[in-house]
């Protein structure tokens, strides 16, 4: 799925308008209907109409933009069905978008009261039983709001009351950073046929509430010819590559990994990246551990062969892994160092394409990078890098908002001629070419010790198969959140570790391959 800005989605409205024959003001009709009718299911056992004596009643406020004219249509209909419908409108003596006003007299047939606001002293008192519809400002909104807008903006974030946004909360930007103005915390926020890059940022969190994607039928055509910088990957990207096994695959065609990881104290993490790597797939896996982990790695991984030492046999592994629990000594970071001047030496000495993953870095590999910026310069193209945030503020630099940080990791991936995974709720994959995926699956469960070096195993089993480094990534980081949903389904977010997430990879490559 195409994550537009908020110009090509405008462009996409006229394009649907001039193609379908549909006139704006019926476009906008679907888009109130669409919003009505996934209102009244999901309140509708909380609401009753004004004959019975209303439980919950609406207040919607609305600006003179075409998101007025949304609240406007959404009044209408709310009305139509007899449900309790307050509407005010900012802004009175502005003149409204064409749509507004159309829609602002279709409502003189109705019993409707509307008020107007025109000072913070019009702004009504809202009940915590009330359901706020903020249609204040929409995608098109590029500077922050004006004063009665803020104070009406902060009246309702102080209220008990539900609050719906449509299209967008109201205040909020959709292409850049929005922190410290004043923005609509919504509880849901409506949206239309695709997700906006600000709803995949953790600043927009607690504005955005509950996001849902609301068909409003868009022509396809534009959606499938217009090229985006953002994807969003769902499923449907995902299934475009995967690769179900063959029958006649054996071990020596599905890829020899190379896990470089643990240390006193962290053998947990070896293991985690261990099974993970084995349970996505790969033929083969070699674990270099200390030695005193040896016996353990043995044990609890038997499926796996081991190596100690400071030698590490070359011209055998497809893929190396380096970083879960590895620490930071003097030793390791030499070992760091050789593994990343030599992995054409470590990796199979055979003819390979240019866009091969050889090497998977995180954990404290990271960190040493971070210590030692000067090995970035070395690492070989294609090199996947996992960082969370902080570890990619240790490597980067600081970043004033999550808008910036994004653009900070394009920018490094393309100088670097890397990936780099940055790691969070939607994580986000920076490529080389300039693209930019936003991933679909996973939950705040996954928040938790271990996860990442399972996402690394992952990784590295992947990328010896045989998937290119952005497939390796789109399918990793996907497959591992959806591990990681269906564990959640079964043991609940709070409960999940991350040897959970391990349990439930062969369920995900299920879910996968099911038509």
């Amino acid at each position: 799925m195409k994550v537009f800005n908020a110009a090509q989605i405008k462009r996409w409205d006229a394009y649907t308008i001039e193609q379908d024959y549909i006139p704006s003001i019926d476009l906008m009709e679907r888009a109130a209907t669409a919003c009505f009718n996934w209102i009244v299911n999901k309140f509708g056992p909380l609401l009753f109409h004004k004959a019975d004596g209303p439980k919950k009643s609406f207040c919607i406020f609305c600006g003179k933009g075409n998101n007025g004219g949304d609240g406007l249509a959404i009044a209408r209909l709310l009305l139509d069905h007899d449900y309790d419908t307050s509407i005010y409108i900012i802004a009175p003596d502005k003149k409204g978008s064409k749509d507004f006003e159309i829609n602002l007299e279709r409502l003189q047939g109705t019993t409707a009261t509307i008020h107007f606001i025109n000072e913070a002293a019009s702004i009504p008192l809202i009940g915590k039983n009330q359901i706020v519809i903020d249609a204040l400002f929409g995608t098109g909104l590029n500077k922050p709001v004006d004063a009665v807008a803020a104070t009406l903006i902060q009246h309702i974030n102080q209220s008990m009351a539900t609050v719906i946004s449509i299209d967008i909360p109201s205040g909020m930007f959709a292409d850049k950073s929005s922190v410290g103005l004043p923005v609509v915390k919504a509880n849901i926020t409506l949206s239309f046929e695709g997700y906006k890059t600000c709803f995949l940022l953790p600043e927009n969190e607690q504005q955005s509430g509950e996001v849902h994607i609301l068909g409003i039928g868009l022509n396809k055509d534009f959606a499938t010819n217009e090229p985006a910088l953002f994807t969003f990957s769902d499923r449907s990207v995902i299934k475009e590559f995967f690769r179900p096994r063959k029958i006649f695959s054996h071990k020596g065609n599905l890829g020899h990994a190379l896990l470089i990881a643990g240390s006193y104290g962290k053998t947990g993490a070896a293991q985690l990246a261990a099974k993970a790597c084995l349970r996505s797939g790969v033929g083969l896996l070699s674990i270099h551990v200390p030695e005193k982990a040896n016996d353990i790695l043995q044990a609890t991984v038997p499926e796996a062969m081991t190596l100690t030492g400071q030698i590490i046999p070359a011209n055998i592994y497809a893929c190396a892994g380096i970083g879960p629990g590895l620490g930071t000594t003097p030793e390791v970071v030499i070992l760091v160092n050789n593994v990343i001047n030599n992995i054409q030496q470590l990796t199979a000495d055979k003819p390979v394409p240019a866009n091969i993953c050889k090497l998977v870095i995180d954990a404290d590999a990271l960190n040493i990078l971070s210590a030692n910026k000067s090995l970035l310069n070395n690492l070989p193209g294609q090199t996947i890098l996992t960082p969370h945030p902080k570890e990619f503020e240790r490597l980067f630099g600081k970043s004033a908002n999550d808008f910036d940080r994004i653009t900070l990791a394009l920018q490094e991936a393309a100088s670097l001629n890397c990936f780099i995974i940055l790691k969070g709720h939607y994580s986000f994959i920076a490529t080389p070419t300039g693209e930019g995926y936003f991933n679909s699956t996973g939950n705040a469960g996954m928040a938790t010790g271990g996860s990442g070096d399972v996402l690394t195993g992952m990784l590295t089993g992947l990328a010896s198969q045989g998937y290119s480094p952005l497939e390796t990534c789109l399918l990793g980081v996907y497959l591992h959140g959806l591990a990681g949903d269906l564990a959640a389904e079964t043991l609940s977010q709070e409960a999940m570790i991350a040897g959970d997430i391990i349990d439930y990879i062969g369920k995900a490559f299920k879910t996968l391959s099911e038509t």
